[in-house]
């Protein structure tokens, strides 16, 4: 199975934040989205970093006016991305390999999609189900 597969599914949508904004405004999309990470893109298509609730946390521990300061303080720059033509387990070695829960799409330069390791989790009981229902029918057969 390929990411592809993964954004068929869910979708191709990404949530987008400046690098510019505040972290209290990411606070907010993160809350609103109920998701666990965003893209930081100035235009929306390309990808300058990534900010999870970890960063968030981390940064509201070491100052306590971490809310005000921009997104750009706290991201990850050196993003780890795939295309749609990877496989779920070049995915899923890519994120143990690194510790990251969050894999941005990309085709040339242009963010496609994003696939959480929840995505890939959901992606990968549903091919395990398949494959026991097909070796039940087959032994009652």
């Amino acid at each position: 199975m390929h990411i592809k597969d993964v954004l068929q599914r869910k979708g191709g949508t990404v949530v987008t934040i400046s690098p510019d904004a505040p972290v209290s405004e990411l606070v907010h999309v993160l809350d609103e989205h109920n998701i666990g990470a965003v893209v930081v893109s100035g235009d929306g298509t390309t990808v300058e970093g990534i900010v999870s609730e970890r960063d968030v946390v981390r940064q509201l521990a070491r100052s306590g006016d971490a809310l005000a300061a921009p997104v750009s303080t706290i991201m990850t720059r050196e993003v780890s991305s795939c295309t749609p033509q990877a496989t779920i387990d070049e995915l899923m070695h890519l994120m143990t390999e690194h510790r990251i829960r969050h894999v941005p799409v990309v085709v040339d330069g242009r963010l496609t999609g994003i696939v959480s390791i929840g995505d890939v989790v959901k992606m990968r009981i549903g091919e395990l189900e398949f494959e026991r229902e097909q070796l039940s029918t087959y032994i009652r057969s």
